[in-house]
């Protein structure tokens, strides 16, 4: 039995059919398979996972095809291997593999990543030369990691890059999934195609919500206008056309230096802890309850990115009582229009001023697309 094009979309993109071969014998065998193969958990996805493979098979997929759906797999397994073993909050830097002492930008990758791995972060870069290889000096290899490209000119990692900590990337594509996964922050540099193509892919998932808001800070010596050129471009040609919100460049802010970066980054996680859709609105996790009288001034000031309502104090829901999904926080939940990132972005950045920023701070853990219950 075959399922057309529309039926497995069906199947697929909404969950009213289940996602099976279609052959009784067959599928009964695949659960069983995830069943005498281990005891954990989620073999309803992994069943899925195998399903799928075969389906490639009895499409008659091309062996390229395969060859990249299996590396790209293998890469993606190894990468929450390597990841899954360490716990503390990380911070990606990108950055330019050309730039080399004396470069003043060489030295500040080096400073930040010193001063963020005294706070207690790990430090990912892209594990080549240049800015990349400041960072994780600065850091030292006991807090760095490497997500290295495998390329003609470029294909061993720096020297401050333990190889436990350190995984080779045949495809941009899963290198730049684990750099947005795995991290909490981001400091970007000057850099070339790579670094833009980086840094917009960043601001893409953020301006649309395809991953949650996270503090970005942009950094290069003072003798340098790099970020300035490319934000009077985003300013004076993208938002003053309407390709992108005016409130698009709020998503990520210009720092004078490397320890205001690293007090940018611990502030935004001040108060604001993480984010999550339940039953369509979006909830807020905070430490700290802000007052009614606050609220109704938020509630006021951010009217521009509520469908209806106001923002208020909300219990746990039931689906995150079930996860045990950080239960011990303060929950503010609003009708959000889905597509005001910026303007939320200013909203959380009201929410940690009402808070000292601490000396040090607890992100949330990697993304976690299950309990994310986004709509799209």
């Amino acid at each position: 039995m075959t399922e057309s094009p529309r039926q497995e979309h069906a199947s697929y993109g909404r969950g009213m059919r289940s996602y099976e071969l279609g052959n009784p014998e067959l599928d009964k065998r695949i659960r069983q398979l995830v069943a005498n193969a281990g005891d954990a958990g989620n073999q309803d996805l992994l069943a899925e996972m195998i399903v799928t493979v075969l389906r490639l098979h009895r499409d008659r997929a091309p062996r390229g095809d395969l060859k990249l759906i299996n590396t790209a797999l293998k890469e993606m397994r190894y990468s929450l291997i390597v990841f899954g073993r360490h716990f503390e909050p990380k911070v990606t830097i990108f950055g330019s593999a050309r730039i080399f002492p004396p470069d003043p930008n060489y030295g500040l990758s080096e400073e930040f990543g010193r001063l963020m791995a005294e706070k207690g972060w790990g430090v990912i870069t892209g594990a080549g030369p240049g800015i990349m290889e400041a960072g994780a000096k600065g850091a030292t290899p006991e807090h760095s990691y490497g997500v290295n490209i495998r390329l003609p000119f470029e294909s061993d990692a720096n020297p401050y890059l333990k190889p436990e900590r350190t995984v080779n990337y045949k495809y941009f594509f899963t290198r730049k999934l684990t750099f947005v996964k795995e991290s909490a922050a981001f400091a970007l540099f000057p850099g070339g195609y790579g670094t833009l193509d980086e840094a917009f892919e960043l601001f893409t998932l953020m301006q649309t919500g395809k991953s949650d808001l996270h503090p970005v800070v942009l950094m290069e010596s003072p003798e340098e206008n790099y970020w300035e050129t490319l934000l009077a471009f985003l300013d004076g040609v993208l938002a003053a056309r309407g390709l992108i919100s005016p409130a698009d460049l709020h998503l990520f802010s210009v720092v004078p230096d490397a320890e205001a970066a690293v007090a940018h980054i611990l502030r935004f996680y001040a108060n604001y802890h993480s984010q999550r859709f339940v039953d369509g609105r979006l909830v807020l996790r905070v430490h700290h309850e802000p007052t009614p009288e606050v609220l109704e001034l938020l509630s006021e000031e951010f009217a521009d990115l509520l469908v209806s309502g106001r923002i208020d104090v909300v219990d746990p829901s039931p689906q995150e009582v079930t996860d045990s999904d950080a239960l011990d926080l303060v929950r503010l939940a609003l009708n959000f229009d889905r597509h005001s990132f910026g303007r939320l972005r200013l909203l959380i950045d009201r929410l940690n001023d009402l808070v000292e920023a601490p000396d040090t701070v607890a992100p949330p853990a990697p993304f976690d697309e299950e309990q994310a219950e986004r709509p799209w």
